[in-house]
């Protein structure tokens, strides 16, 4: 079992044409692949009413509650809700770097999403950054190259970023992770499944 995944999606990702209708939180809870996990679908699909049936759901598994923000214009809705932690996609402008900043300090975990990927400069992301490596993302490029100067400065997370049931792993994120010395950290402790009357 995975010490934990914060990056998953579910079928509240409603937009996300890669998220199948079997991605469901009761799913993902009946795998049990992580110790910790936490649900971090797309914010643009969860606006009230939504939210709040979202928090309720993946609260009732236990879980986590997270969301990723892909886009500069959501990141002040994403400062209003109760999230446990943030999943952002830095994109190489100043506006998104400004964005990070801002969300670092809120005091809530931030997670830069699949840096590599999205051509983030890692000399420019506040320290207090988690950065991620990503299970579906981490083959497409020079992973050592990219990373490796920045081992020191951050802490970092392996997540899968599911968006299908048999995408829930980390076996890459975890193999480039013991190629290159990180070790990962853990942001959470496993909480219990909450009962529902």
């Amino acid at each position: 079992m995975l010490p934990q995944d914060l990056h998953i999606h579910t079928v509240f990702s409603t937009g996300d044409s890669s998220v199948v209708s079997q991605q469901t939180p009761e799913l993902i809870a009946a795998v049990g692949h992580a110790e910790v996990v936490g649900i971090s679908d797309h914010i643009e699909y969860l606006h009230e009413p939504i939210f709040a049936d979202y928090a309720a759901e993946v609260g009732s598994h236990g879980f986590r509650l997270g969301a990723e923000i892909v886009h500069h214009e959501d990141v002040d809705y994403a400062l209003s809700l109760p999230l446990e932690y943030r999943v952002f996609h830095c994109y190489d402008d100043d506006t998104y770097y400004r964005d990070a900043e801002r969300l670092v300090d809120s005091g809530v975990p931030l997670i830069i999403a699949h840096p590599m990927a999205l051509g983030t400069d890692l000399s420019r992301l506040p320290s207090e950054a988690v950065v991620e490596i990503n299970n579906r993302y981490i083959w497409r490029n020079d992973w050592r190259g990219y990373y490796g100067p920045w081992r020191e400065r951050f802490d970092y997370v392996f997540s899968s970023d599911a968006h299908q049931p048999n995408w829930l792993g980390q076996t890459l994120a975890r193999y480039v992770g013991s190629q290159l010395g990180i070790r990962e950290t853990l942001l959470f402790q496993r909480r219990e499944r909450q009962s529902v009357a």
